[in-house]
């Protein structure tokens, strides 16, 4: 187990090296420079997200496809991922996930937009796209196709599931003392009833679930920084000045270079939205639209959601509330420091 260990960091640290932080976050800002901006249209797509494209063939609604992308990064990757960021790379980290949520927006609207612009009917009459159909129809690379797939495949129990079982499991057992394998059997049987009825039935779900799952995080965020509104401005010059100058240790945080605040910043800021990662453009594949760049919009709007919206206040409420007990939320990470931070909500 230990020659294992070493492996996977080895190749960690390879893959979220200096390397590929160049090419995510580079990509993201080409991206943005060669769509002039598409970000300033973002408005404009939150009202489309929710406009029903009439008469378009499809699966799911539009919505549908956006809250069915949204429903796999809101939680682990906006909350329990940003306690993580800030745990390893100090509160600079929260900066570098927003801005890589920022001028992802674009990678998102492109990776999108080719999933519908290249996306076929199956023997059943269902959409199906994403980027192993761009890689096929559109590079007329095969291969790489093949290849995504395969990846994409591992990916989902890795990053997705195993991840998002875990994060439950260990805070209902910290919080209600919850064997976690009892709660990865309930969850594993709720996730059956939903996935087996196919991309409709996920789609009808995360509907429902998503927007109040958000509405009410938003709503203990906002709570908790009402409490410790009288440390908003030092949170947020700490976040912004730990992004560019090391953090020194001390007062319940970690210290932390600059380059461990990019490269944890960034890290979760690909998971809070999943831009570039090629997941979400499968979903949006199978919405309702003729026209593919009226999708990719909505699309892009998951990452407004989840890292402009739902990070930053995740990020400050994290911030202020180790600024605020330093001693109790010292040393946590994930889960635990996320737990103990909404703690402070009175009951």
């Amino acid at each position: 187990m230990e020659a294992i260990n070493d492996f996977v960091s080895a190749v960690n640290g390879f893959v979220w090296g200096p390397v590929m932080l160049v090419l995510l976050f580079g990509t993201h800002v080409y991206l943005t420079v060669r769509t002039k901006f598409i970000q300033k249209h973002t408005f404009k797509a939150i009202k489309l997200s929710v406009t029903p494209d009439t008469d378009a063939e499809g699966d799911v609604s539009g919505f549908g496809a956006l809250t069915t992308a949204l429903a796999a990064t809101i939680g682990t990757g906006n909350i329990v991922g940003v306690a993580t960021a800030v745990a390893l790379g100090g509160p600079g980290a929260i900066m570098w996930c927003w801005l890589t949520g920022l001028f992802g927006i674009a990678t998102k609207y492109g990776e999108a937009l080719l999933a519908i612009k290249y996306r076929v009917k199956d023997k059943t009459g269902a959409m199906v796209g994403g980027p192993m159909y761009a890689l096929e129809r559109g590079l007329g690379q095969k291969w790489l196709g093949v290849i995504f797939a395969a990846f994409a495949g591992i990916a989902c129990f890795g990053i997705g599931n195993m991840t998002q079982a875990n994060s439950i499991s260990t805070m209902v057992r910290d919080n209600f003392g919850v064997p976690q394998w009892m709660t990865g059997v309930v969850l594993m049987i709720c996730t059956a009833l939903v996935i087996l009825g196919g991309v409709k039935s996920i789609a009808k779900c995360c509907e429902k679930l998503v927007p109040l799952m958000a509405g009410l995080y938003i709503l203990g965020c906002v709570v908790i920084l009402f409490i410790n509104a009288p440390l908003l401005g030092a949170g947020l010059k700490l976040i912004v000045s730990s992004a560019f100058t090391p953090t020194a240790a001390g007062g319940g945080f970690v210290g932390a270079t600059v380059m461990m605040a990019i490269r944890f910043g960034i890290a979760r800021g690909l998971f809070t939205n999943e831009s570039g990662l090629g997941s979400a453009p499968i979903a949006a594949a199978a919405a309702m639209t003729k026209n593919p760049v009226r999708q990719a919009l909505i699309a892009m709007t998951g990452v407004f959601w989840d890292t402009i919206i739902v990070c930053a206040l995740t990020g400050m409420v994290l911030v202020t509330s180790i600024l605020k007990s330093p001693d109790q939320l010292a040393g946590l990470d994930g889960g635990a420091l996320t737990s103990a931070a909404f703690n402070h909500i009175p009951v």
